[in-house]
């Protein structure tokens, strides 16, 4: 097999978390390309997927593999994030970070093990960030902290499945010029200072952070697993 050949997902089944709009929707398009057959999961999408309610996940993934057959691939991409200084910061909006940024991507990972583990092979590529790596640069303590935490549950189950050829790996994307970024870059000298902030001196686009997930949900890093790659144009290397 050449080395353009493993990164090739032909006759593969996926299942693309939060891949309405914004990277997720690059990185739908991404394995498309590479020959897979991706389902899109999205609260804002059809089919519709609430990831922080355990029985509509357990559904949709036996769904899709009762429909396919397989499953071989899991982006745990949906995320939300609501920005507020700390003390300003209510119990509800923190909750409602936590049950979609953290509990819904274990839900959606416990689900989709569920299904890779009899077939003895799979890949799950969970989306980080550089707010989980980094301390980042304005108040989101909800957002960091999540993030923070789907970098250690992806070591936590990549070392888990790792004898069961289930890989898990993430990726954590820099500032990327998406909807769900819109309001802080349009903040009054922000965009700027992202900018000033990134050796590379711009921002990301989705599809650029779309062939770090095709990299990891294919067979060209399969011996890669409880790995977060960084894609920030140099921001961590300072």
């Amino acid at each position: 097999m050449s080395i353009l050949d493993r990164f090739r997902m032909d006759g593969e089944v996926a299942i693309v978390t939060g891949g309405a709009s914004g990277i997720g929707a690059a990185v739908v398009e991404a394995l498309r390309e590479a020959g897979a057959s991706v389902i899109v999961a999205d609260r804002n999408g059809e089919p519709s997927l609430d990831v922080a309610d355990e029985r509509a996940v357990d559904a949709f993934f036996a769904d899709v593999v009762r429909r396919h057959g397989r499953l071989d691939v899991l982006v745990n991409n949906a995320g939300i994030a609501i920005r507020h200084p700390t003390l300003e910061l209510s119990s509800a909006d923190w909750n409602s970070v936590v049950a979609v940024n953290m509990t819904g991507m274990f839900l959606c990972a416990r689900a989709a093990a569920r299904h890779m583990l009899p077939a003895g092979e799979g890949r799950i590529v969970n989306t980080a960030s550089v707010m989980g790596l980094s301390g980042g640069l304005y108040p989101n303590v909800s957002y960091q902290t999540t993030k923070g935490a789907i970098v250690n549950m992806t070591r936590a189950l990549a070392i888990e499945w790792a004898r069961t050829g289930i890989r898990v790996n993430a990726v954590a994307p820099w500032f990327v010029r998406t909807a769900l970024t819109a309001g802080v870059l349009d903040r009054p000298g922000m965009q700027a200072e992202i900018e000033a902030a990134t050796p590379m001196g711009r921002l990301a686009e989705p599809e650029e952070i779309a062939g770090a997930f095709l990299y990891l949900a294919s067979r060209a890093s399969g011996m890669v697993t409880g790995h977060t790659l960084p894609v920030d144009g140099g921001f961590l290397a300072r």
